[in-house]
């Protein structure tokens, strides 16, 4: 079989990396492409993921309309000349080619159709299948819910493992408290009108968290000047160790605040999506694992902050949690490996049979 896998974010390449090994150590022949992000490019080389550059990617609305028709040429030769049987990702891009070709494109969506409209309106009708995490509120009858977020393709105790040399790296005892904060750029189409923390957040974390333990500030684009004493240093594949030791994640993006969750890291987002995502609210209020707070509601951020660092068990009671959400969960990586080799049998298989995917735990 012949896939297709694109990139359009650094999450993507930890996403998919591990169904691109299963599905090489099968005999497939994988092609990876990728917008020119030096984050993500960088993930690929460290993960040795040969990959195909489509190029730049453009922060200005207006050009990603004329930068998404350019992606859609380059796929569209490739698909042609590698005779693609299926594409698997998260892009627009996908779609649009496998209704001009013979292959068949998966969706990899966990955002609300009302957090990604323009997405949903002009990705989702040209997808065959949209694999979301169930009951993830979605118009198109081509939804096939996962008892899985996409933090579980990477983080699942199946396949990872912390490593905690990476304390000594950061030059951290084991035991010591450490704080992971996480400053959002918002640069995404479905990003426009967002606000995550404010300078003035920033600044009270910082110093509140100082007075607790170690501070670690991680950033999507440039850093402020004034928070580079703080910024986190380690190698990018080590970072989700980083995250499984720490005391606690704060930050304005969804998918590490996803992450520290599934790792049983105590984690709090404070951004304008907050209510609004299907998956981070089942992690709050079903499994207590993240709490979330819109920008206006600071006070009640910091309380909850003082609360959860009074108690003194917060990591063991957070590992039982955990263990809860993943008892509920399956093994995403291999899910996914077996649904593109089986495809379309298999969008069948669950959609008449939800229940079968439980034997991917």
């Amino acid at each position: 079989m012949n896939v297709l896998m694109d990139i359009n974010h650094p999450a993507h390449v930890h996403l998919l990396r591990n169904t691109y090994k299963m599905l090489v150590d099968d005999g497939h022949d994988v092609t990876v492409v990728v917008k020119d992000i030096p984050s993500a490019i960088k993930l690929l080389e460290l993960y040795d993921l040969p990959y195909i550059n489509l190029g730049k990617k453009d922060d200005a609305l207006g050009r990603k309309g004329l930068d998404q028709l350019v992606y859609d040429w380059r796929i569209l030769q490739i698909v042609r000349e590698k005779k693609m049987d299926v594409g698997i990702g998260t892009s627009i891009n996908l779609p649009h080619v496998s209704k001009v070709t013979r292959m068949k494109s998966i969706i990899l969506d966990d955002d609300d159709d009302a957090v990604e409209p323009l997405f949903a309106r002009f990705a989702h009708p040209f997808a065959d299948t949209i694999l979301s995490p169930v009951d993830t509120p979605r118009k198109s009858k081509k939804t096939i819910g996962a008892h899985a977020y996409h933090e579980l393709a990477y983080l699942h105790p199946n396949v990872f493992h912390p490593d905690e040399h990476v304390l000594q790296e950061v030059g951290v005892e084991k035991g010591e408290r450490y704080f992971i904060l996480r400053f959002n750029a918002f640069k995404a189409h479905h990003d426009t009108g967002v606000i995550g923390l404010t300078i003035e957040n920033k600044r009270r974390l910082v110093e509140y968290l100082s007075a607790q333990g170690r501070v670690f500030i991680t950033t999507e684009r440039d850093i402020d000047e004034e928070f580079k004493p703080y910024q986190l240093s380690v190698s990018p594949e080590k970072a989700h160790s980083l995250m499984y030791y720490a005391t606690m994640f704060i930050g304005d993006s969804q998918t590490m605040t996803s992450e520290a969750a599934v790792l049983g890291t105590p984690s709090i987002r404070c951004n304008t999506f907050v209510g609004r995502i299907h998956y981070l609210e089942e992690e709050e209020h079903k499994y207590g694992l993240t709490y979330g707070f819109r920008p206006e509601q600071s006070e009640k951020m910091f309380k909850k902050m003082d609360e959860l660092l009074s108690l003194p068990d917060l990591k063991a009671e957070w590992q039982l949690r955990r263990q809860k959400m993943l008892s509920e969960k399956i093994d995403y990586s291999k899910f996914l490996t077996w649904f593109i080799e089986n495809y379309p049998d298999s969008r069948d298989i669950i959609r008449n049979n939800p229940d079968y995917q439980w034997q991917f735990k």
